[in-house]
């Protein structure tokens, strides 16, 4: 016990020591200080307390020192360039610019603009070493007395332009310490001349403009040489607060502005009273202009690249807005023009067939695009669609933000669709979205993977939702090779024999389901090849029945499709688990380069801004996905999917000859229309479909992707073939002597696969067709400029009991 209160004992006298030692030291100071004159006393506080906070300050200071930008950021600040991105022959596609940015020399930059900078903002900006303490204190006497002033010098607001973040924005005493600290680094690199060009460069003007070219060009529609002295006085007025000195919505103070740099010039010597006379009475004079963003040459494909590239530079230590890197990406500019125009031209053709189809009552279909575009003038689109389709045209209206605004603000409903439908400038947009057909479009080189076209929709401008990586839709009979080629792989001979005839099949959860084809079923025996070629879904569910589930899913996860979910349900072969056309595309081209998969390349290496290889990409190791022999059989398939199935178009409409296999795709009512096709150098794939899915082609025929997707794809390759780019006399394995090219078109016909519950009552049209459609009101806006809304969110597919989109069209 006793040795346990040792300790503390102990510890209680040492206290009890230094507490008496203190307050003797504190009695003492205290009688010293009582023993002098009251303004002793006081003028000893402040001065002790003054040295104490200057010595906090210092301490302060020195602590923040490591962590302000040092030498190695200053010089790369200094040298800051965006990084950009380049197509594989070297063209510009895009870059990393932060706003519209032009940097000058400062002999480049108006005398006037410097004179009047320096007088107002700095005038011994020659004088000091990055801190005009003179001009500080100043400051600080200024802001006590009620009159608010900022003490920083050129180079301390260099400083906040160079590391924003670093120093931060807020008002403190931290902040400004870090700005004075990283202004005498500043000094220290650079020279006064290097300083003002930087600062000159990089302050921001508004309308996302930085540094003084630009400035001068919105401002004044003029290089920033030949800014006169008033049009200098005016931008450099404007860094007091460029929002409330802004000369184009608060010209007066803006003049206000002008006239008080005059004066700072006028005071610091650089101009007389004469001429400062003259000089304030003048009015202001804008030729403002905002100059175009340069986002505007972005495209689904640099917006992929961008997405990836910044992540890559976060985990990599890269600023892409400063280091200069250059990113050599894999697209290949001619083959992207050329998938540009080919979705350019045959989406206009598809979108007039489809306006025409659904602008009257009668269906009267022909199989020239030419006879509709005839037509197309003399049709209101989509007139009859809007008319006859009165539940789900109200179901657009109550889908929209414009109604749920409505509604929650305490609209009743049926007031809110009441209004919304007679605003006749909302159902125009409306109309108009909801009408606008749509595609996607990719091309692999299937020796690398490398990507070397990208189109993700008709306009990037208009529709920014990217339809190859990003949406995800049914593919339809696109699916089918690969539960072909599972069948190869497990040994089934192509010329195995199949009835063509309905049969049961019996799912996991016990249910039997019964596929059916567009065509019907001829009872006849037909090769596992054929069914293929025809695209039979009676055929197609036999072979999925023999090979099982399990394997497709594995043969579609080895070929490419990695990332979508695949439903294990029996209309999984018929192509009904939505996937995206990139993953679709990739599993093709794993096909080609006869089953080695390579994940998708678009980005082929990363150089430093001297040339540097900083990272390189595309060499992962290839997978062998499935034989090399069961690929040469596959591909020789389908080959007869060109010469005499659904993918004849591609020979007779485009006249191609070269040894070229693929697959066409169609999904239940038309919704979604596919074809990818596979050459030795080049796999290539199109999706045609609109954004809602309850939107579709009206006929059988143009709802084919025999008929739709295929167009943009022959386009494409037709133009690649005639360029060069690809070669007409390469050849797949196995290929024979002469292609054969057909003359006509077969009576060919595929649709996505009906299969439901047997016993089920088949699916019941949620939004039935009005047999008397009324009266449509006047929809159009007052002219004729388009209207576009944000693109919706795209639509996700059920699988299982109910497969297929419930349709809501006919």
């Amino acid at each position: 016990m006793d040795q346990d209160t040792k300790p503390a004992g102990r510890a209680r006298q040492v206290y009890r020591h230094a507490g008496h030692f203190l307050g003797q030291r504190y009695e003492q100071l205290r009688a010293s200080l009582m023993a002098r004159a009251p303004l002793q006393r006081a003028l000893f506080v402040v001065l002790w307390g003054g040295a104490l906070l200057v010595a906090l300050l210092i301490l302060y200071a020195l602590i923040l020192i490591p962590l302000t930008p040092g030498i190695r950021d200053l010089k790369q600040a200094r040298g800051a360039k965006a990084s950009v991105l380049l197509s594989a022959d070297g063209r510009q596609l895009a870059s990393f610019d932060q706003g519209l940015h032009e940097t000058v020399k400062l002999d480049q930059i108006s005398p006037h603009v410097l004179a009047a900078l320096v007088a107002t903002e700095d005038h011994r900006f020659y004088d000091h070493n990055g801190i005009d303490f003179k001009r500080t204190l100043a400051s600080v006497a200024y802001s006590l007395a009620g009159d608010a002033q900022g003490g920083s010098t050129i180079t301390q607001q260099l400083a906040r332009n160079m590391f924003p973040e670093e120093i931060g924005r807020s008002r403190s005493i931290n902040r400004k310490l870090k700005e004075m600290i990283t202004a005498v680094k500043i000094e220290a690199t650079f020279t006064k001349t290097e300083i003002l060009e930087a600062y000159l460069n990089t302050v921001p003007f508004l309308y996302n403009t930085f540094g003084i070219e630009t400035a001068a060009r919105t401002y004044f529609d003029k290089s920033s040489a030949k800014l006169d002295i008033l049009e200098s006085a005016t931008l450099v007025g404007m860094l007091k607060g460029t929002s409330y000195y802004n000369p184009v919505s608060n010209p007066e103070r803006s003049v206000q502005r002008r006239n008080v740099v005059l004066g700072q010039m006028l005071k610091h010597g650089v101009l007389d009273k004469k001429r400062h006379a003259a000089l304030v009475k003048r009015p202001l004079k804008l030729n403002f202009s905002r100059l175009p963003e340069r986002t505007g040459s972005d495209t689904h494909f640099t917006a992929h690249v961008r997405k990836w590239l910044i992540q890559w530079a976060d985990e990599n230590d890269y600023n892409l807005q400063l280091d200069g890197l250059v990113v050599h990406t894999t697209l290949d500019h001619a083959l992207q023009t050329a998938a540009l125009r080919a979705v350019e031209r045959q989406a206009a053709q598809l979108q007039m067939v489809a306006d025409v189809e659904w602008g009257r009552a009668g269906l009267a279909t022909s199989s020239s695009a030419g006879a509709y575009a005839a037509m197309h003038g003399s049709v209101r689109p989509f007139e009859y669609f809007w008319r006859s389709k009165t539940g789900l045209v109200n179901a657009f209206v109550r889908e929209s933000a414009q109604y749920k605004a409505a509604v929650d603000a305490g609209t009743p409903a049926a007031t809110a669709l009441k209004t919304l439908r007679a605003d006749r400038a909302f159902m125009a947009q409306l109309r108009k979205t909801k009408t606008r057909l749509e595609t996607g479009f990719v091309a692999l080189d299937p020796a690398s993977g490398e990507v070397r076209a990208w189109v993700g929709s008709r306009d990037f401008q208009k529709d920014q939702y990217d339809h190859v990586a990003q949406a995800q839709r049914q593919p339809g009979s696109t699916f089918k090779p690969i539960v072909y080629g599972a069948a190869l792989e497990q040994g089934l001979s192509a010329d195995k024999l199949y009835r063509d005839e309905v049969t049961n099949i019996k799912a996991g959860d016990g249910k039997i389901w019964r596929p059916t084809d567009m065509s019907g079923s001829t009872g006849a025996d037909m090769t596992l090849r054929e069914g293929l070629v025809l695209s039979k879904n009676t055929i197609t569910a036999q072979v999925m029945q023999d090979v099982g589930l399990p394997g497709i899913v594995k043969l579609a996860r080895d070929l490419g499709v990695r990332d979508s979910t695949l439903a294990s349900v029996p209309s999984l072969a018929l192509g009904t688990s939505p996937v995206t056309l990139l993953e679709m595309v990739s599993a093709y081209s794993t096909i080609a380069a006869l089953g080695e998969y390579r994940k998708p390349v678009f980005v082929k290496r990363i150089t430093d801004r001297d040339g540097k290889v900083i990272a390189e990409f595309g060499d992962a190791t290839v997978e062998r996905a499935m034989s090399s022999d069961s690929a040469v059989m596959l591909i020789d398939m389908m080959r007869g999917v060109i010469n005499r199935g659904t993918g004849t178009a591609i020979r007779y409409r485009f006249g191609i000859s070269a040894d070229v296999a693929g697959k066409t795709g169609t999904t239940q009512n038309n919704t979604d229309g596919w074809f990818i096709m596979m050459h030795p150098q080049l796999v290539a794939g199109s999706w045609v479909g609109f954004n809602d899915n309850r939107v579709a082609m009206r006929s059988s025929y143009w709802g084919q992707g025999g008929h739709n997707a295929i167009l943009v794809v022959g386009d494409f390759f037709k133009t690649a073939l005639e360029t060069g780019k690809i070669s007409t006399a390469a050849t797949f394995p196995g290929a024979p002597r002469a292609a054969i090219t057909s003359e006509e078109e077969p009576d060919i016909f595929e649709e996505g696969g009906d299969i439901q519950p047997e016993g089920a009552p088949p699916p019941v049209p949620e939004y039935e067709e009005d047999p008397n459609p009324p009266e449509e009101e006047e929809l159009s806006p007052p002219d004729d400029e388009e209207i576009l809304l944000p693109p919706p969110e795209e639509p996700q597919y059920q699988t299982g009991d109910r497969p297929f989109p419930v349709d809501e069209l006919r």
